[in-house]
C-alpha cells in the first residue's frame, strides 16, 4: 500500500493539469532558474522536494524521507530516488512550467503519467 501511495503522489497529479499554458522547459539551466531555492510541492500528499543545482534531491512524503540524484540529458529531467527503503527507478521526464509557480512533470520522456507540483 505504502507503495503504491508514492506511485501515485509520483506520477499523478491531484489537480487536473491543462495542457495549455504550459511550456517546456528547454535546458538544464532554465531548469535550475525556476527550481533554485525552491520547494516543489503537492499538499495532498504532504510532498515536498527540493531539486539542488549540484545534481541532488531532497525531501519527504507522508512523513518519509526522499533523496535521490537528478541530470539533464537530451531535454529530459532524469533522476533516482528512494523514499525512504523503497528506490524509484530512474526514469527520464519531460518538464514543462505554467507561470512562475507550476512545474509539470511526465515521466517517460513525456509518454507516461504526470504530476504536477507548486512552485514554492
Amino acid at each position: 500500500m505504502k507503495h503504491l501511495a508514492l506511485t501515485t503522489l509520483l506520477a499523478v497529479s491531484p489537480l487536473a493539469a491543462l495542457a495549455d499554458g504550459f511550456a517546456p522547459v528547454k535546458d538544464a539551466e532554465q531548469f535550475v532558474s525556476l527550481v533554485s531555492d525552491r520547494e516543489l510541492r503537492i499538499y495532498l500528499y504532504g510532498l515536498t522536494l527540493r531539486v539542488k543545482e549540484e545534481g541532488t534531491i531532497e525531501g519527504s512524503a507522508v512523513g518519509t524521507d526522499i533523496t535521490g540524484t537528478w541530470s539533464w540529458q537530451d531535454g529530459y529531467f532524469c533522476r533516482e530516488m528512494a523514499w525512504g527503503t523503497y528506490e524509484i527507478p530512474y526514469n527520464c521526464q519531460l518538464v514543462e512550467v505554467r507561470g512562475n509557480d507550476r512545474m509539470r512533470f511526465t515521466v517517460d520522456q513525456g509518454a507516461g503519467d504526470s504530476a504536477t507540483f507548486r512552485l514554492q
